[in-house]
Formats: structure tokens, C-alpha cells, sequence
């Protein structure tokens, strides 16, 4: 009982200490300024369920963001590697079909296509980590290179044209399927993916471990971390949950989507930092990464509602997002001094 209550009492103060609590506040002022501005448009089940939904994707990305970000690491590869494994998985699923068209395949075949889609994923980021982790090239360079290459291979591999053949079962189940009263299915996965996270970073020795390496590589070395390996570890959970949100998107778009994703790795960045999440390293949460995830798009929705036109949206998000980076270093001054 001791322990639990210290596990619980380390995982507040830890989420206090990036600043969870104001970012949380700044998300309801926003949701309720825009019901006010437009009560019978916003402030509704639709809209709500539309926001999730178009949310699910980005917080699986961001998820394993969070934990290579509190390395004091970054991954922009995470979008490209979202369309390379996606394009995996309707490719496999397409040559596995009768005449090379999954628009009827069974779940054998989808279920195979997810976990080539995973495996595709997992491979670009165990090529990231151990490029970061054993080669010591930066991590920016690292991943700016994969960015490029898995978006080149995306292209080599289809030809530059989109798959279409996306089977039927897997649109009307993950892509549109809803379950316990009426939560969609990406949702369900989305909240399934945040609760593993918050349970691995805050409660586990591999998210201990996360924090102390982001906090001091050397230190962590010394202690006995394996340090080489646990990054290895990280950036490889990251492309796995990159390559199952390119799943979650195929099933949704019912397309390979290709060029649709070029901000996804800024967009995911940005909702881990702007959730508290510093970008060198030792200080984060999940919990603050969904509220991250979320300000941007409850600002996009919220313009689109209320008639803001549209070329404002990047401008809003690149206020909240230098103001979140801006309070980090008030916020590490502040501990330096002590």
C-alpha cells in the first residue's frame, strides 16, 4: 500500500512539474470560448466525436514521442514513417488478394497486414536507434535522413500513386466501427496505446530509466543504466506506434494517403512540447501530452466552426507552441537556481 501510494505521489509531482496543470486550464478556456462563440455548433456529440476521431492517429504518434523527447532526443521521421508503413500493409493485404483488389479480404489477410505495418514501422525505428544510440550520430540527423528515405521508399514502393484497395471489414471495423455505446474504434486504440504509455513511463523501471537519461546521459551510465539499449528500445517503440498509426490512417482514409502527411512529425513535436514535455530531455507526461495533442486541434476545429479563416490556424498554433517552449526555460532557470 506504501508503495503505491509513493508510485502515485512520484507520478503527481512529476506531472506538476511540467506544468500540466496550466496546460489543462488553457485547453478548457479554449473549449469553452469556442461553445460560446458558436453554442450550437461546437458544444456538440458530433463535433466532439469528429475531434477525437481526427485526433486518434497524432496521439499514437505523439505517445512515443514523449518518451524520445524525455531522452533529450527527437524523432522527424515519425510521419513518413506512418505513410511507408501503411503503404506496407495495403500492399501486402492487395498481394494477397484474388486479382490483387483487398476491398474483400478476410481477416486473415488484415491481420497480416497489420503486423507487416508494425514490423515496418519497428525496422525504420530500430535503424534510428541504432544510428542514435551505437553509431552517436545526432539524433536530427538521423531521423531527418530516415524522413526522406522512408517517404522515398513509400514512392518507390507504389509508384507514387496512391493503393485505394483497402478491405471492407477493416473500414467498417477500426476505420468507422464504434463500440461500447458509440466510441469509435480509433479512439478506443488511441486511449488503449495512451494508457500503456502512461503505465510504462510513470510506474515501470523502463520509464525511470527514460527520465534519467534525459536528465544526464553520463550520470545514468554510471549508475548501471544500459543506456545504448534503452535508446535503442525508445526509438523503436516510437516507429512501432508509427507503424500501427499508419494502419489506423489506412483504415480511416481508406487510401495510402501519401502526401497527407507531411506535418505530422512537426504536429506531434509540437503537442508533446506544448503539453510540457522539455525538449532537453528529463521532464514530461503523458497526461500532458494528450492535453498537448488536443490544444491544437480543439484551435483548428474551433476556427473552422466559428468561420476564422483558415491561414490563422498555423499562426494560433505557433503562439501556444513558442509560449510552452518559452515557460520551459523560465521553468528550468527557476530549478537551476535552486
Amino acid at each position: 500500500m506504501n508503495g503505491v501510494r509513493a508510485t502515485t505521489l512520484t507520478v503527481l509531482r512529476r506531472i506538476a512539474a511540467t506544468g500540466t496543470f496550466w496546460i489543462g486550464c488553457v485547453l478548457v478556456v479554449l473549449y469553452v470560448a469556442f461553445s460560446i462563440a458558436r453554442p450550437d455548433a461546437f458544444p456538440t456529440r458530433f463535433t466532439l466525436q469528429t475531434l477525437l476521431i481526427e485526433t486518434s492517429v497524432l496521439l499514437v504518434l505523439s505517445v512515443g514521442m514523449t518518451f524520445v523527447i524525455i531522452t533529450a532526443g527527437i524523432d522527424l521521421s515519425v510521419g513518413m514513417v506512418l505513410i511507408f508503413s501503411g503503404v506496407l500493409g495495403a500492399k501486402t493485404m492487395e498481394w494477397l488478394s484474388p486479382g490483387q483488389d483487398a476491398t474483400h479480404a478476410g481477416w486473415g489477410i488484415i491481420l497480416l497486414g497489420l503486423l507487416i505495418s508494425l514490423a515496418g514501422g519497428s525496422i525504420w525505428g530500430l535503424v534510428n536507434g541504432l544510428l542514435v544510440a551505437k553509431a552517436k550520430i545526432p539524433p536530427l540527423i538521423v531521423t531527418l535522413g530516415s524522413f526522406g528515405a522512408a517517404l522515398g521508399a513509400a514512392q518507390l514502393i507504389t509508384g507514387g500513386v496512391d493503393t485505394r484497395t483497402v478491405p471492407g471489414k477493416l473500414r467498417d471495423s477500426l476505420g468507422f466501427g464504434t463500440v461500447l455505446g458509440g466510441i469509435p474504434d480509433l479512439v478506443l486504440v488511441a486511449v488503449l496505446v495512451t494508457v500503456f504509455g502512461a503505465w510504462l513511463l510513470h510506474t515501470t523501471r523502463f520509464g525511470r530509466y527514460t527520465y534519467a537519461i534525459g536528465s544526464s546521459a553520463e550520470a545514468a551510465r554510471r549508475a548501471g543504466i544500459g543506456v545504448t539499449r534503452h535508446l535503442v528500445l525508445v526509438y523503436l517503440m516510437a516507429g512501432m506506434l508509427s507503424g500501427l498509426a499508419g494502419f489506423m490512417n489506412l483504415a480511416y482514409f481508406g487510401t495510402t494517403t501519401i502526401a497527407g502527411h507531411g506535418t505530422d512529425n512537426l504536429d506531434a513535436i509540437a503537442g508533446v512540447v506544448i503539453g510540457g514535455t522539455s525538449l532537453f530531455g528529463g521532464v514530461g507526461s503523458v497526461l500532458g501530452t494528450v492535453i498537448g495533442v488536443f490544444i491544437p486541434s480543439v484551435l483548428r476545429k474551433g476556427f473552422v466552426i466559428a468561420g476564422v479563416p483558415v491561414f490563422w490556424q498555423p499562426i494560433a498554433v505557433s503562439v501556444v507552441l513558442v509560449a510552452a517552449v518559452w515557460f520551459d526555460q523560465i521553468r528550468r532557470r527557476s530549478r537551476d537556481r535552486k
